[in-house]
């Protein structure tokens, strides 16, 4: 039986308890624990099919879970970091107008969110002549310009370098702690996510069905 529980009186942004969500006659996600406290990073990894993704939605109530619980705290405000951004090479857009894409804001909020990711510096270039470090921290300043309670980073240092991957962990540790807002953090790589996480969830493919009952069994 699914059930939306209230949050508990203290930081809780979201939780699942023996979250499940199954689709097509199989279970994508099952028996999934995860919480995210303000001020927490919790990073959530697991390889491909792991249903890193859907359990994020589950979370975030986009899709609809079939098992377990899932607690959200009233009004809450969430900046989301997609793992690619596809633009084509042709597209006349700039970092300021990239910022927005999904929603009217306020010159002072763009401003402050760039700043926030260090591209303030770089004026209103293309957004096809960034490195793949600075599109990165595009995709982070869009998550941020609401100023959330809780920032999704899906893959955030995907195409980028490893001294460049350094940066942006310790740019979102950097985040964290000067907004107050709780980071849930989607990764494969728990050699890259455990030096600085609060919390480490892995997800393992869930390719079975219901085990059938034995002969016999009622």
């Amino acid at each position: 039986m699914t059930t939306e529980s209230p949050p508990a009186a203290n930081g809780l942004l979201v939780e699942g308890r023996g979250l499940g969500v199954r689709r097509g006659g199989r279970w994508l996600l099952r028996h999934v624990d995860l919480r995210v406290e303000r001020g927490q990073l919790v990073c959530l990894i697991g390889a491909n099919g792991a249903g890193k993704t859907t359990a994020v939605k589950a979370l975030l109530g986009l899709v609809p879970h079939d098992e377990g619980t899932v607690a959200r705290a009233p009004r809450l405000k969430v900046g989301y970091s997609p793992q690619r951004l596809a633009i084509a090479p042709t597209l006349p857009l700039t970092l300021r107008r990239a910022m927005t894409l999904t929603g009217r804001f306020p010159a002072s909020a763009i401003d402050a969110a760039l700043a926030d990711v260090g591209l303030d510096r770089l004026g209103d270039p293309p957004v096809t002549s960034l490195s793949g470090g600075e599109f990165q921290r595009l995709l982070l300043a869009r998550s941020l310009v609401a100023r959330p309670d809780l920032v999704v980073l899906d893959e955030p240092v995907q195409g980028v370098d490893t001294a460049g991957q350094d940066r942006l962990h310790a740019l979102i540790l950097d985040i964290r702690k000067e907004l107050g807002c709780g980071v849930l953090m989607v990764s494969h790589d728990i050699r890259l996510v455990s030096n600085v996480a609060d919390d480490v969830v892995v997800l393992v493919p869930h390719e079975h069905d219901d085990a059938p009952a034995a002969v016999g069994e009622a």
